[in-house]
């Protein structure tokens, strides 16, 4: 089991960078497929990236692609979201998540945090 706590989450500008970080419990995180996911207003949640416990392969949704990356640091317990080049539409809470396997869908994951927002102002 592995409980987790984001943090990082604000206000920005239009063009602006924030790192969210994301802190796990326990010492089995390293064990761990950690996603990053979001869910803006009124729109269901949405997979944003995800890093591998093993060989740490990564794979982002073509909407932040080339803009955010994802990284871990076991001996931390952290995985975190560096996001760059923000855009207004990037505004949503942002959540971790923790899973067996490296996938995308949502319905795979059960340890999440408790979300941070992120604000991006135009």
């Amino acid at each position: 089991q592995v409980q987790l706590v984001e943090s990082g989450g604000g206000l920005v500008q239009d063009g602006g960078s924030l790192r969210l970080s994301c802190a796990g419990s326990g010492r089995t995180f390293a064990l761990y497929a950690m996603d990053w996911f979001r869910q803006a207003p009124g729109k269901e949640r949405e997979f944003v990236a995800v890093i591998s416990r093993s060989d740490r392969s990564t794979y982002y949704a073509d909407s932040v692609k080339g803009r955010f990356t994802i990284s871990r640091d076991d001996a931390k317990n952290t995985v975190y979201l560096q996001m760059n080049s923000l855009k207004p539409e990037d505004t949503a809470v942002y959540y971790c998540a923790a899973g067996n396997y490296a996938v995308t869908d949502k319905r795979r994951f059960g340890y999440w945090g408790q979300g941070t927002q992120v604000t991006v102002s135009s």
